[in-house]
Protein backbone atom coordinates (compact mmCIF):
# COMPACT_ATOMS: atom_id res chain seq x y z
CA UNK A 1 0.00 0.00 0.00
CA UNK A 2 1.28 3.45 -0.88
CA UNK A 3 1.70 6.04 1.88
CA UNK A 4 0.38 9.57 1.76
CA UNK A 5 3.01 12.32 1.87
CA UNK A 6 3.51 16.08 1.60
CA UNK A 7 5.03 17.60 -1.50
CA UNK A 8 6.46 21.10 -1.84
CA UNK A 9 6.30 23.30 -4.95
CA UNK A 10 9.63 25.14 -5.02
CA UNK A 11 8.17 27.66 -7.49
CA UNK A 12 5.77 28.91 -4.81
CA UNK A 13 7.95 28.84 -1.68
CA UNK A 14 9.06 32.25 -0.38
CA UNK A 15 11.20 30.90 2.46
CA UNK A 16 9.11 32.43 5.24
CA UNK A 17 9.52 29.35 7.47
CA UNK A 18 5.91 29.59 8.63
CA UNK A 19 5.74 25.82 8.06
CA UNK A 20 8.61 25.23 10.49
CA UNK A 21 6.94 27.31 13.18
CA UNK A 22 3.58 25.56 12.66
CA UNK A 23 5.31 22.19 12.91
CA UNK A 24 6.99 23.07 16.19
CA UNK A 25 3.76 24.48 17.62
CA UNK A 26 1.82 21.40 16.54
CA UNK A 27 4.23 19.07 18.35
CA UNK A 28 4.81 21.11 21.49
CA UNK A 29 3.34 21.17 24.93
CA UNK A 30 3.55 24.97 24.89
CA UNK A 31 6.55 25.24 27.22
CA UNK A 32 9.29 27.61 26.08
CA UNK A 33 9.44 26.00 22.63
CA UNK A 34 10.76 28.92 20.64
CA UNK A 35 13.85 29.59 22.72
CA UNK A 36 14.89 26.19 24.03
CA UNK A 37 13.13 23.51 22.05
CA UNK A 38 12.71 24.66 18.43
CA UNK A 39 12.80 21.33 16.65
CA UNK A 40 10.73 21.36 13.44
CA UNK A 41 10.19 18.05 11.67
CA UNK A 42 10.78 19.73 8.33
CA UNK A 43 13.51 22.13 7.29
CA UNK A 44 13.31 25.03 4.86
CA UNK A 45 16.42 24.91 2.69
CA UNK A 46 17.56 28.06 0.91
CA UNK A 47 19.82 27.76 -2.10
CA UNK A 48 21.08 30.24 -4.67
CA UNK A 49 17.92 30.09 -6.78
CA UNK A 50 15.43 28.02 -4.79
CA UNK A 51 13.85 27.83 -1.36
CA UNK A 52 11.90 24.74 -0.43
CA UNK A 53 10.92 22.76 2.65
CA UNK A 54 12.41 19.28 2.95
CA UNK A 55 10.47 16.69 4.90
CA UNK A 56 9.87 12.98 5.15
CA UNK A 57 8.48 11.47 1.95
CA UNK A 58 6.83 8.61 3.84
CA UNK A 59 8.61 6.05 1.61
CA UNK A 60 6.69 2.85 0.92
CA UNK A 61 9.80 0.76 1.57
CA UNK A 62 11.08 3.13 4.23
CA UNK A 63 14.90 2.81 4.46
CA UNK A 64 14.79 4.42 7.91
CA UNK A 65 12.44 1.71 9.20
CA UNK A 66 14.46 -1.05 7.59
CA UNK A 67 17.63 0.26 9.26
CA UNK A 68 16.17 0.79 12.73
CA UNK A 69 17.61 -1.82 15.12
CA UNK A 70 14.78 -1.44 17.67
CA UNK A 71 11.82 -1.41 15.25
CA UNK A 72 10.93 2.07 16.47
CA UNK A 73 9.90 3.17 12.97
CA UNK A 74 6.68 1.58 11.75
CA UNK A 75 3.92 1.94 9.15
CA UNK A 76 0.74 3.28 10.75
CA UNK A 77 -2.28 5.06 9.27
CA UNK A 78 -0.84 5.27 5.73
CA UNK A 79 2.39 6.84 6.97
CA UNK A 80 5.72 6.06 8.58
CA UNK A 81 5.72 6.83 12.30
CA UNK A 82 8.28 6.69 15.12
CA UNK A 83 7.44 4.98 18.40
CA UNK A 84 9.50 7.23 20.65
CA UNK A 85 9.52 4.76 23.55
CA UNK A 86 11.53 2.34 21.36
CA UNK A 87 13.95 4.90 19.88
CA UNK A 88 17.47 4.77 21.30
CA UNK A 89 18.83 7.72 19.32
CA UNK A 90 21.40 5.64 17.43
CA UNK A 91 21.14 7.76 14.24
CA UNK A 92 20.97 4.73 11.93
CA UNK A 93 17.74 6.11 10.44
CA UNK A 94 19.44 9.45 9.72
CA UNK A 95 22.12 7.70 7.68
CA UNK A 96 19.56 5.53 5.86
CA UNK A 97 17.17 8.35 4.86
CA UNK A 98 17.80 9.29 1.20
CA UNK A 99 16.14 12.71 1.63
CA UNK A 100 17.88 13.95 4.79
CA UNK A 101 14.47 14.17 6.44
CA UNK A 102 15.33 12.31 9.65
CA UNK A 103 16.67 14.26 12.56
CA UNK A 104 18.02 13.19 15.92
CA UNK A 105 17.45 15.66 18.71
CA UNK A 106 18.49 15.80 22.32
CA UNK A 107 15.80 17.07 24.64
CA UNK A 108 16.25 19.06 27.81
CA UNK A 109 16.97 17.28 31.04
CA UNK A 110 14.41 14.67 31.91
CA UNK A 111 13.80 12.92 35.17
CA UNK A 112 13.82 9.16 34.78
CA UNK A 113 11.06 8.01 37.13
CA UNK A 114 12.37 4.44 37.36
CA UNK A 115 15.93 5.36 38.36
CA UNK A 116 15.44 8.83 39.78
CA UNK A 117 18.27 10.06 37.50
CA UNK A 118 18.21 13.22 35.47
CA UNK A 119 19.71 13.16 32.02
CA UNK A 120 19.24 13.93 28.37
CA UNK A 121 17.12 11.99 25.95
CA UNK A 122 18.20 11.58 22.33
CA UNK A 123 15.54 10.53 19.85
CA UNK A 124 14.77 10.56 16.16
CA UNK A 125 12.08 12.88 14.84
CA UNK A 126 10.60 13.33 11.39
CA UNK A 127 7.40 14.49 9.76
CA UNK A 128 4.54 12.42 11.13
CA UNK A 129 1.88 14.17 9.00
CA UNK A 130 0.49 15.58 12.25
CA UNK A 131 -1.30 12.27 12.63
CA UNK A 132 -2.95 13.37 15.89
CA UNK A 133 -4.22 16.67 14.45
CA UNK A 134 -7.80 16.35 13.19
CA UNK A 135 -7.26 19.22 10.72
CA UNK A 136 -4.24 17.54 9.13
CA UNK A 137 -0.62 18.63 8.77
CA UNK A 138 -0.05 22.01 10.38
CA UNK A 139 2.52 23.05 7.78
CA UNK A 140 0.05 22.54 4.92
CA UNK A 141 -2.69 24.40 6.78
CA UNK A 142 -0.63 27.54 7.41
CA UNK A 143 1.48 27.93 4.27
CA UNK A 144 0.65 31.42 2.93
CA UNK A 145 1.56 30.53 -0.67
CA UNK A 146 0.04 27.02 -0.84
CA UNK A 147 3.51 25.60 -1.43
CA UNK A 148 2.71 22.43 0.48
CA UNK A 149 0.07 19.88 -0.39
CA UNK A 150 -0.81 16.35 0.65
CA UNK A 151 -0.51 13.63 -1.97
CA UNK A 152 -2.96 10.82 -1.32
CA UNK A 153 -2.25 7.34 -2.69
CA UNK A 154 -5.43 7.40 -4.79
CA UNK A 155 -4.26 10.60 -6.54
CA UNK A 156 -0.83 9.33 -7.61
CA UNK A 157 -2.13 7.59 -10.75
CA UNK A 158 -3.88 10.79 -11.85
CA UNK A 159 -0.72 12.83 -11.24
CA UNK A 160 1.26 10.38 -13.38
CA UNK A 161 -1.33 10.49 -16.18
CA UNK A 162 -1.37 14.31 -16.13
CA UNK A 163 2.42 14.43 -16.40
CA UNK A 164 2.38 11.92 -19.25
CA UNK A 165 -0.19 14.03 -21.13
CA UNK A 166 1.87 17.20 -20.62
CA UNK A 167 5.00 15.43 -21.84
CA UNK A 168 3.20 14.08 -24.91
CA UNK A 169 1.81 17.53 -25.74
CA UNK A 170 5.26 19.09 -25.42
CA UNK A 171 6.69 16.42 -27.73
CA UNK A 172 3.90 17.03 -30.27
CA UNK A 173 4.48 20.78 -30.16
CA UNK A 174 8.22 20.25 -30.62
CA UNK A 175 7.56 17.99 -33.62
CA UNK A 176 5.18 20.55 -35.19
CA UNK A 177 7.78 23.31 -34.83
CA UNK A 178 10.30 21.27 -36.79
Amino acid sequence: MTNRFIIADANKCIGCKTCELACVMSHSDGKDIILNNFQPRLKVITGMTVTVPVMCRQCDNAPCANACPTNAIIRKANSIQIIQERCIGCKTCVIACPFGAMNVVTSEKINNQSTGNEGYQTQAIKCDLCIDNPTGPACVNVCPTDTLSIVEPRNIDKLIQDKQKRTALEEINLFIQL
